[in-house]
């Protein structure tokens, strides 16, 4: 029942946001067509395979600031690849392993050195951003004309069918990170740690490996997120997705998600993701400037967080 009501939580302000969307008249015809419900899900494809991996980190009790840096290097890291002639396959598989080392080295010293996620992986956002500044030059790099392009596509924009690529592959890798946090001893281990490090670790668990291990396999995913960026865009920008670890921790907290860890679920950050999403591109459509949306993402984060809260008085 728990957890049912903290699926339905995120899902009720999904529909709320998209009715508070609707109530104009003159937005209303686009925004409920199927072509824009098309392109939300296309543009909640990269915060949600982000926050995929965020939610893995959050419920174990960390946090990882340097996603929104790794999906840049990531970008770039696979522009190049394409670009010196390497197969889309090889790029791909490539590219998550540069994320995924991203992640080792997080896990690694975060558990190494006893050192805190927040402190640590704030250092690695500035390394990554710089190394994605020095390998491209400090200029974005265009990728040669491959399938890749067409992951992220949107065909017959008018209609909600066919969706990209992305979106399906997506779906995809949240319902198989959903079995693996729920039905397997690795889930059961994260959700235990977050909820009791000393306690699981007096348990036999070996948590310094699993952080490490944690880490990684979010970094691997923050790779694969860092190719759809660059299938969407068709570049590598080292300056990109400059503030997305906001919207993908907002996402999975929304969802859910506590910071203080223990508790958190796959479908409720696909929602949060979706949330975001949709918040973006209501704004959009009403016509309001750039700097409303930061106020408002701003205050849904903290709103997030003072639900958490509640949440935690309740429980």
């Amino acid at each position: 029942m728990r957890r049912l009501i903290n699926i339905l939580g995120p899902l009720l302000g999904l529909i709320f946001v998209i009715g508070l969307f609707s109530l104009s008249s003159e937005v209303r015809p686009y925004f409920l067509s199927g072509g824009n419900f098309k392109i939300i899900l296309t543009q909640s494809v990269i915060v949600s395979i982000a926050a995929l991996g965020m939610t893995m980190i959050i419920i174990s009790g960390g946090i990882d600031l340097s996603v929104g840096a790794t999906i840049a290097l990531t970008s770039v890291i696979g522009a190049i690849l394409l670009n010196h002639n390497f197969s889309p396959i090889t790029a791909i598989l490539l590219t998550m392993l540069a994320g995924g080392l991203v992640g080792l080295i997080n896990g690694a010293v975060i558990s190494g050195f006893k050192m805190m996620p927040f402190i640590v992986t704030l250092g690695t956002m500035g390394i990554a951003r710089g190394a994605a500044l020095w390998i491209s030059g400090s200029q974005t790099v265009n990728m040669p004309e491959t399938w890749v392009n067409k992951i992220m596509e949107q065909q017959n924009p008018d209609h909600f069918f066919p969706l990209p690529l992305g979106v399906w592959l997506t779906l995809m890798l949240a319902g198989t990170v959903a079995v693996l946090m729920r039905e397997t001893a690795f889930g059961r281990y994260i959700f235990a740690m977050g909820g009791n490090e000393l306690a699981t670790r007096l348990s036999g668990v070996r948590v310094g490996l699993h952080k490490i291990f944690i880490y990684a396999l979010a970094g691997l995913l923050f790779g694969l997120a860092g190719m759809m960026q660059l299938s969407r865009l068709t570049q590598g920008d080292p300056s990109g997705a400059n503030g997305l670890e906001l919207d993908i921790i907002a996402a999975v907290v929304i969802g859910g998600a506590s910071l203080n860890g223990g508790v958190g679920s796959i479908p409720g950050a696909l929602i949060g993701a979706l949330i975001m999403a949709v918040l973006r591109n209501g704004t959009s459509q009403m016509g309001w400037p750039t700097y409303v949306q930061q106020i408002i993402i701003g205050l849904v984060i903290i709103m997030a967080v003072g639900l958490d809260k509640l949440r935690q008085k309740t429980r």
